[in-house]
């Protein structure tokens, strides 16, 4: 065999071995890719899908709601917050699921007005923040002791004196325009409220809605409610449910009336305003209190719980 003719074979060989290189090069790279896409990339479920498990989760609230508040010394409101981008779960496929209001659910008797003890006070923390927003008041009164202790330690005496100033009915008047329980004070009873107007005063709180629109003013009173000493209600019975939850709110107590109403924050970043109110059976002092934890609790499972979380989890393709 010639020189010419070996080295014709010699190329053509190459050429064969560098073409079974690519193909099998090429094969590789598809497979690969098929099963990145497939175990990457999971299809959005269907909004029938998801509205059906938002739908239990809310039937499996209702149920347990309804069975707490039977005999009428119970009062629930409960509204999912969702979650701020920036955290965990607001970052998750699976934010959608829990979009503000979509798992909110009440009480038959979440809009019946009860005493409502000190809770009271956030009608009277709104008020200064909106005549501050106005103009009409200055601002340190938020840094004055009374103002904090209200608060912090659910003092009545700058509640009472502010009261008076301001006068019962223009309070009522203002509460109204809120959109609230429009009769809250009368000089001849005990304040009185719903846990629906409680809620909603936590969701405004929130959301940073007039009169919570000054970033500094809300942060102040968030702040207050995030370290007031009262805390054997919604905050003991949310870090039960989830170690790390923090809560922000406000109680009150008189007679037997034991109610709390706060914004919880999970660890991953999931929020939730609540309202409870109580009475009867015997209360009095704190001794509602454990009652509210163990609802608060209960409720937190069945929203934000193992559970839940596991079924839209698998609904959104999450592992």
């Amino acid at each position: 065999m010639d020189r010419q003719t070996r080295m014709t074979r010699y190329q053509q060989s190459s050429k064969k071995r560098l073409q079974a290189f690519i193909f099998i090069v090429a094969a590789v790279v598809l497979f690969l890719g098929v099963s990145f896409v497939s175990t990457s990339v999971h299809a959005a479920p269907a909004k029938e899908e998801v509205s059906s498990q938002q739908s239990a989760v809310k039937q499996q609230l209702q149920k347990y709601i309804n069975s707490v508040t039977k005999d009428g010394t119970v009062s629930v409101s409960f509204y999912n917050l969702g979650a701020k981008s920036s955290t965990p779960a607001g970052a998750s496929s699976t934010a959608s699921f829990y979009k503000a209001g979509q798992l909110a659910v009440e009480s038959s008797n979440a809009h019946k007005a009860y005493t409502s003890a000190s809770t009271y006070k956030m009608f009277i923390v709104t008020n200064i923040l909106s005549r501050i927003n106005s103009g009409t008041l200055n601002k340190s009164v938020l840094k004055s002791t009374g103002f904090k202790e209200m608060i912090l330690h659910s003092q009545n005496g700058f509640a009472e004196s502010y009261l008076s100033s301001y006068g019962l009915s223009n309070m009522n008047s203002f509460v109204k325009k809120q959109g609230w329980y429009s009769h809250p004070f009368a000089s001849n009873r005990a304040a009185r409220t719903t846990s629906a107007t409680l809620v909603s005063v936590m969701r405004k709180l929130d959301q940073g809605r007039s009169p919570f629109n000054n970033a500094s003013n809300r942060s102040q009173v968030l702040s207050l409610m995030s370290r007031q000493v009262y805390r054997s209600g919604i905050p003991a019975g949310a870090n039960q449910a989830m170690k790390g939850s923090t809560t922000a709110d406000k109680v009150g107590w008189l007679w037997s009336y034991n109610n709390d109403a706060g914004i919880v924050t999970l660890p991953n970043g999931q929020r939730y305003a609540i309202a409870i109110m109580t009475h009867g059976h015997g209360q009095s002092g704190f001794s509602g209190f454990p009652k509210i934890a163990r609802i608060t609790k209960n409720i937190q499972t069945i929203v934000y719980g193992k559970t839940t979380t596991n079924k839209v989890n698998q609904l959104y393709g999450v592992k």
